[in-house]
Formats: C-alpha cells, sequence, structure tokens
C-alpha cells in the first residue's frame, strides 16, 4: 500500500487535508455541498478544507456507529467558537499534535485525564459555584500555581459535568517552541455568547 503524503484527519485516513489544499474553491464548494456544510458559499479556501475534512470525519463517524461522549467527539451549537473550528481534533491517546504549539481540542475523557496528570493537575472546581447538588465552575489545580481556592474533585464528578454541560476541552500539548503547554479552556458550544 502506497504511503499517503500530508496530513490525515484522525481516524479517516483516507481524508487528506494536503490533497484537500490542492483542490480548487469551486471544487472545495461542491465537496462541502455534496457533505451538507452550511454556509460554504461565504467560506475562504483554509475554512473549506477544514470543514469538508471535518464533515467528512463526521460522515465516516456516523458509518462506523460514530462515538458517545467518551469517544472523543467534538460538540458543536451555537456558540461554537472560530478557535474551534481551526483547532485539530484528538480522539484518543494515541493521536498526536501535528506541529509544536497547535490547538487542540477533545472530549475524550483518558485524552483529558492524561494531559492533566502528565502536568500533576487535580480536577477542580471553584467553591460557590455550585448550582443545587452539581459542581459549579470545571478547573484544573496545577502544583505551585496557587490553587488554594479550588476544591479538589475525583475524576468520575468532573467528568459527569463536562459531559453534562456538552463541553469541549480545547488545550495545547506544548507551546510553538516545544515547552510544555498548561494552556486549556473549556467551551460550551450551547451557549451563544460564547
Amino acid at each position: 500500500m502506497a504511503e499517503q503524503r500530508g496530513n490525515q484527519t484522525p481516524n479517516t485516513p483516507d481524508v487528506s487535508e494536503s490533497a484537500l489544499r490542492e483542490l480548487k474553491v469551486d471544487e472545495l464548494r461542491d465537496k462541502a455541498r455534496e457533505l451538507d456544510v452550511s454556509g460554504a458559499s461565504g467560506m475562504r479556501k483554509d475554512e473549506l478544507v477544514h470543514a469538508v475534512a471535518g464533515a467528512t470525519q463526521d460522515s465516516h463517524e456516523a458509518g462506523t456507529g460514530g462515538s458517545g461522549d467518551e469517544g472523543g467527539g467534538v460538540r458543536t451549537g451555537p456558540g461554537t467558537s472560530k478557535s474551534l473550528k481551526y483547532s485539530q481534533e484528538i480522539t484518543s491517546t494515541d493521536d498526536d499534535p501535528e506541529r509544536p504549539g497547535r490547538s487542540l481540542v477533545t472530549t475524550d475523557h483518558d485524552v483529558i485525564r492524561q494531559w492533566a496528570e502528565k502536568r500533576d493537575a487535580a480536577p477542580a472546581t471553584v467553591p460557590g459555584t455550585e448550582h443545587d447538588d452539581h459542581l459549579g465552575v470545571l478547573r484544573f489545580d496545577f502544583p505551585g500555581y496557587g490553587g488554594d481556592t479550588l476544591r479538589h474533585v475525583d475524576w468520575d464528578e468532573w467528568f459527569a459535568t463536562f459531559d453534562q454541560r456538552r463541553l469541549n476541552f480545547i488545550y495545547q500539548e506544548e507551546r510553538s517552541d516545544g515547552s510544555p503547554s498548561n494552556f486549556f479552556r473549556l467551551e460550551n458550544p450551547d451557549r451563544e455568547d460564547a
């Protein structure tokens, strides 16, 4: 089997973003229409490449049963940020960033836990932000970063809240210079003010 060049979209090795970039804008728009990508007519080439690759991956997942909340599938909604659209989706602990400093996104519990544990970060919440018996604002307590005001929680409780709120975990493995990064953000795509 011939080796494929360029960036292969995770879990869909037959979708090459590099090959998509070689297409003309009109060809990309045609592919976007075939995949029911909305708003394709107003997208620039880079946006079209990303949207077509993502829609192709979504259709592959739908054909194979897809993935549940723990499977890494990115959640979208009216508050989906632009940064999410340009982030590389990570669906398993075997996936690697395309390059240092790359913005990544996942909902996969193992990926999130591994990322936090590599940094000795503990799952936590901000006291006083709870709602009834539910956790409030989710955080990680990194050693040496003054997390004295955070309350540690167990992983099951943290992930239950993460999934219930349909959050995405946007993060970096490392900065563009190759040094480790603690950057992360939790995004709720259902909030229109996001």
